[in-house]
């Protein structure tokens, strides 16, 4: 019978090294690049992490649906939501000689699929707004 005895050491960094902020290995400071993972490391520290604002993508999209562009303005999108409301208007004038009733409800579907994808992409990370 073979006992195997695990021990775990905690080893910390010199004053020259520091950790990876990916993958947690030790390596120097002057490192751009962590030789473990592959991550940039350069200008990272802990005390330079922004904090980002999760958005609810459900609320996202209900101010779309309420209001055109409006999901946008609530993610932080606020050019692109008043864009979105522009031409929202400009579709319903459009109404009247017809192309109006393709746009409109295209336009209203749009901003609400857009909002809620955003704030999805916003609190995963892939997006940052400000």
């Amino acid at each position: 019978m073979v006992v195997v005895i695990l021990v775990e050491k905690t080893i910390k960094p010199d004053p020259d090294e520091k950790y990876c902020s990916e993958c947690g290995a030790i390596i120097k400071k002057a490192a751009e690049i962590c030789p473990k993972c592959g991550t940039r490391v350069i200008g990272l520290s802990k005390t330079h992490i922004q904090t980002v604002q999760l958005k609810n993508p459900g609320l996202a999209a209900l101010a779309s649906f309420l209001w055109c562009g409006a999901g946008q303005v609530y993610n932080g999108q606020i050019l692109k939501g008043i864009i979105l409301l522009i031409a929202y208007v400009i579709s319903i004038v459009l109404i009247i000689i017809g192309i109006g009733l393709i746009t409109t409800p295209l336009l209203w579907i749009y901003g609400i699929y857009d909002a809620y994808k955003t704030a999805e992409k916003i609190n995963a990370g892939d997006i940052v707004i400000g």
